[in-house]
């Protein structure tokens, strides 16, 4: 049986261990999900590349599939933000997590419903902000993370948000193990967040010979691009990656645009809709209109990896833990080893400070 850690994130959402999976586009499905969350773990969707029904399905299915709480993770800045915010209300889901900040009177509404409302932020002082607006908690990664990410290690960049805020922070960056999470905990984190981790596990989407090319890699075969769309992101160091590194600006420019028009085509979005969407983004992340463009090239270049398998045409975003990680379990196998390994590491730590108080040697 595996032991158990009790910290604020297991009592804020009623999860039995303090492990959550990220919402990571085309992987957190609900095979994904259910299989972490009937692991005890936190197990979060993500929506950002899901149509509005293709959403609700998937919900339905992780439902069928899982009695115990899992989250959805949106696009604060969607057009329709507002009726995902409804339909996880609706659907009673136990979490709602967000890449952007949610607005005051959003988090308001879905408190209000008793949804948990926890967003990922990258610096203290927005730790602070979302605090400040009523947010459960809150999802901290540091430099080391895949996907957009920032310069900031995590080591540095979890106790200065600890110190910052008195809600419960989840740690993400560099984690992969029991070791990391004992870190995260003897840090002060209530948890630990994994992405890379559980997208190298049985129950995730991604094709056998992707997950294969992740296990090949070492840990410096990964690299924070900003050709991929314009903001930092960090992905396997492919062949693709360094010809886009070594793009000019405008044939970046030329490829977004047509990804862009590939991605209204397969989500039957609206032209006004990514153009509003556009607006939206450039506005809270202060881009450059070029930047806004570039990210047109995250959705589909990520999907030519991770959903078509093709490694030469896709993007593959990683962590740097694909050089440190050799196996793929099951989410139930990994759970259980790292919580496993934690206990044991908390109990020897604990030892070491008995040892000290008797004056005896071990």
């Amino acid at each position: 049986m595996t032991p158990t850690l009790r910290t604020p994130l297991t009592e804020l959402v009623g999860i039995e261990h303090p492990v959550v999976q990220t919402g990571m586009g085309w992987v957190a499905g609900p095979s994904l999900v259910s299989a972490t969350s009937n692991a005890g773990g936190l197990g979060i969707l993500a929506s950002a590349t899901m149509t509005y029904a293709e959403l609700e399905a998937a919900i339905a299915k992780t439902k069928a599939h899982t009695d115990k709480p899992f989250g959805v993770n949106i696009r604060a800045d969607a057009v329709d933000a507002g009726e995902r915010i409804d339909l996880l209300i609706r659907e009673k889901v136990a979490v709602a997590s967000f890449a952007l900040a949610p607005k005051k009177d959003l988090i308001a509404k879905l408190k209000d419903a008793g949804v948990v409302v926890v967003p990922s932020i990258g610096a203290a002082k927005h730790a602070v902000k979302v605090a400040s607006w009523g947010a459960d908690a809150v999802i901290v990664q540091g430099g080391e993370g895949g996907g957009h990410t920032g310069p900031v290690a995590t080591t540095l960049l979890l106790p200065s948000v600890l110190d910052a805020v008195d809600i419960p922070v989840v740690a993400a960056g560099g984690f992969f193990d029991g070791r990391g999470l004992a870190a995260a905990l003897a840090y002060g984190a209530a948890g630990v967040a994994m992405g890379t981790r559980f997208l190298l596990t049985k129950e995730s989407s991604v094709p056998d010979a992707v997950k294969q090319e992740y296990l090949s890699r070492h840990l410096q075969d990964t690299v924070v691009s900003v050709k991929v769309d314009g903001m930092p992101h960090r992905v396997l160091n492919t062949e693709l990656v360094q010809r886009l590194e070594h793009s000019g600006r405008w044939r970046g420019l030329g490829a977004a645009v047509a990804n862009a028009a590939r991605f209204k085509s397969m989500t039957g979005m609206k032209w006004s809709n990514i153009v509003r969407d556009g607006l939206t983004m450039r506005k809270q992340k202060d881009l450059t209109w070029s930047q806004v463009v570039m990210a047109a090239n995250t959705p589909m270049l990520l999907r030519a990896g991770l959903v078509e398998g093709d490694t030469r045409a896709g993007v593959l975003a990683a962590g740097q833990v694909t050089g440190i990680i050799d196996d793929v379990p099951t989410c139930h196998e990994l759970i259980d080893r790292i919580v496993t390994d934690a206990v044991a590491r908390i109990d020897a730590m604990t030892a070491l400070r008995g040892n000290i108080s008797t004056g005896k040697s071990a």
